[in-house]
């Protein structure tokens, strides 16, 4: 009895210290969120869901937005030497001069008053278009001679599509640039605007430049890209057959090289096509039908130069950024 009378008086006592230090010892309590922002988030993403994102805004439009140095830095970061009246006038669409006038209108502006003393870039476009195509179509004819009219029309038309310019003009800024009536900026409209700055070059430089520019960032877009994703083929065996008369050989014979899984769900058949007993190309395919036209299309790209193991395109720099640094090396 008198030992459990000790521990109770212990622990007493124990109790009373540690009040007695508690008592001098501040906790502050740390939220990692306020009270109120629980309930404001949650009416903020309330009013996010029944009225929608707010619209896109244009870069001119916010802060820290200077539209004669960031044209000069376009010239710049690019390593080309516009003209910056020419520049400045391939970005004004004819949809912005449209759409401000109609604004000073509404804001009850003289019609002699509110005239934009701008030109708008269509002659621009059309110039730099005329250029684009007459330049890649050359292109292509000179990487590959063999390829038919309607080959190159395709690579062609590939490489001037909307979907590509636009990729091409959004990655290098012009979308920024661009002074269009709605944000964010239509495809077609970009597409203009980027037409719009190649006469802009071609004008400013001139040819020679203007095809490096094009082909620095147009051309290599078919890096990676097979032909006949470019060029739809309906019937590549008689395309094959066509190919082959026109230079005096020996028709194609298809004949099945192997096979695997043929009494399966998933069978594979490749089929080889032969002329003059020599094999042209083989491919495979789930049936003899699709193998033998996939063995057609590879015999194509063999004809046309455009296989897989061509020789790579030639993107090297022009000859005059390689003299500064050949001169010096010889001056050591």
């Amino acid at each position: 009895m008198a030992s459990g009378y000790i521990l109770n008086r212990g622990a007493l006592t124990l109790g009373i210290h540690c009040q007695r230090v508690y008592r001098n010892v501040t906790l502050s309590q740390v939220r990692e969120k306020k009270r109120w922002m629980k309930a404001y988030t949650f009416l903020m993403a309330k009013k996010l869901k029944l009225e929608g994102p707010p619209p896109p805004k244009p870069r001119s439009q916010k802060p820290h937005w200077d539209y004669h140095t960031e044209v000069q830095a376009f010239s710049t970061r690019l390593h080309e030497n516009f003209s910056l009246e020419l520049l400045k006038t391939a970005f004004i669409n004819p949809c912005y001069l449209k759409a401000e006038q109609e604004r000073r209108q509404g804001l009850g502006m003289e019609l002699e008053t509110s005239a934009l003393l701008l030109k708008n870039n269509i002659q621009l476009s059309a110039k730099g278009a005329v250029f684009t195509q007459s330049f890649l179509t050359d292109w292509c004819r000179t990487n590959f001679p063999s390829l038919p009219v309607e080959g190159v029309e395709s690579i062609t038309g590939h490489i001037t599509s909307a979907e590509v310019v636009t990729y091409v003009a959004r990655n290098l800024g012009i979308e920024d640039l661009t002074m269009s009536a709605e944000s964010p900026v239509p495809d077609d409209v970009l597409h203009s605007t980027f037409m719009a700055v190649i006469g802009a070059l071609q004008e400013s430089s001139g040819d020679e430049r203007t095809g490096f520019f094009l082909r620095d960032f147009l051309v290599t877009q078919l890096i990676g890209k097979d032909l006949f994703d470019m060029w739809t083929v309906v019937n590549p065996m008689g395309l094959l057959v066509e190919e082959l008369s026109k230079r005096n050989a020996p028709l194609p014979e298809p004949r099945l090289i192997r096979s695997a899984g043929t009494s399966t769900v998933l069978p594979l058949y490749f089929v080889g096509l032969y002329s003059d007993k020599k094999l042209l190309a083989q491919g495979p395919g789930e049936t003899l039908v699709a193998a033998e036209e996939e063995a057609a299309r590879v015999a194509l790209r063999k004809l046309y130069g455009y296989n897989e193991n061509r020789k790579p395109f030639d993107f090297s720099p022009q000859q005059m950024y390689h003299q500064p640094l050949i001169q010096s090396v010889s001056s050591l």
